[in-house]
């Protein structure tokens, strides 16, 4: 019996440390594009990232040839819109609004996502969130509002601003898709990220081609793309949810959430993105708040297999 609580707390340890392991991939993406964006073109650059990534997940999906058979037309069309919506909008307007825009101001907007997403489940689905739950939008928005503090203007390009929100919006609803799909056990978590991702890929990949021109890409650009596709993307996908097998939500999430200070860090290391006491109190409130924010009622909780 003790043996095997001494493998379960291992288990849980190395959980952890995958989880940990993955934010900070995720975390240093944001400074990788924001420095290559200087030479590639946003929507060619995500849109070889993410077909890289597919291309990776692909051998994973013959494991599930059954469910994918067994897909009617109506499935078909629902993964369609996931990856339109989750990777060609979303993806395809982040990389865009983060040439536009600092990294850390992009990634507290990115955050917005998860309020959206609580008010709409209000309406759409009667998912009443709790005390516990407002208070932690309501921490979130005070966050947002110190961090613009005291200008109350704009720290960036109108247009970046612009983009963040639609990119905001579809991250939003593209939740709320695989949130259903998930609750619906369509299929197993690599076959819907990975047919979705190749299908928004390769659409954002042909708009990028169509109205940018393709880059001399470096050496260093393609090495880039691959660590982006192969590492940041497939392989962080697959260890995050090796890691959810062994985590709570309110762990997973408290973990995820360390992004937005992980990403505020090192753009102020690598980007030059200076931060005053201002702005780090705001992003601590706001970080805070979305960690408020997606602590669910045990009844309500769902595990989203798409990160």
């Amino acid at each position: 019996m003790l043996r095997w609580k001494c493998m379960k707390m291992t288990k849980h340890t190395r959980a952890v440390l995958y989880a940990l392991i993955v934010t900070i991939l995720w975390s240093t993406s944001w400074i990788l594009i924001k420095v290559s964006l200087q030479d590639i073109p946003p929507l060619t650059f995500a849109g070889l990232r993410y077909t890289l990534a597919a291309v990776v997940l692909l051998p994973g999906l013959f494991r599930y040839k059954a469910q994918i058979k067994a897909f009617s037309s109506k499935d078909w069309i629902r993964l369609v819109l996931l990856g339109l919506v989750l990777y060609t909008i979303n993806q395809g307007g982040s990389f865009l609004a983060l040439k536009l825009l600092d990294a850390v101001t992009l990634s507290l907007l990115f955050n917005f996502s998860a309020v959206i997403v609580a008010i709409i489940s209000l309406f759409l689905r009667k998912e009443i969130p709790s005390r516990l739950q407002w208070s932690g939008i309501g921490i979130f928005i005070a966050g947002v509002f110190v961090y613009f503090f005291p200008s109350f203007g704009l720290k960036g390009n109108l247009l970046g601003y612009v983009i963040a929100g639609v990119t905001v919006l579809a991250n939003a609803a593209a939740s709320l898709m695989g949130r259903s799909i998930n609750q619906e056990k369509l299929a197993h978590p690599i076959v819907v990220t990975g047919i979705s991702m190749g299908i928004g890929a390769v659409v954002m990949l042909g708009i990028g081609l169509a109205v940018e021109d393709f880059p001399s890409l470096t050496l260093a650009n393609l090495a880039v793309i691959l660590w982006l596709g192969v590492v940041n993307t497939a392989f962080a996908f697959s260890l995050w949810n090796r890691s959810l097998q062994h985590l709570s939500a309110v762990e997973s999430s408290l973990i995820n959430n360390t992004m937005l200070i992980q990403i505020a860090i090192l753009a102020w290391i690598f980007l030059d993105e200076r931060l005053t006491w201002v702005d780090v109190l705001g992003l601590i409130l706001a970080a805070t708040g979305i960690l408020l924010a997606h602590i669910q009622p045990r009844r309500n909780r769902i595990t989203s297999g798409l990160q």
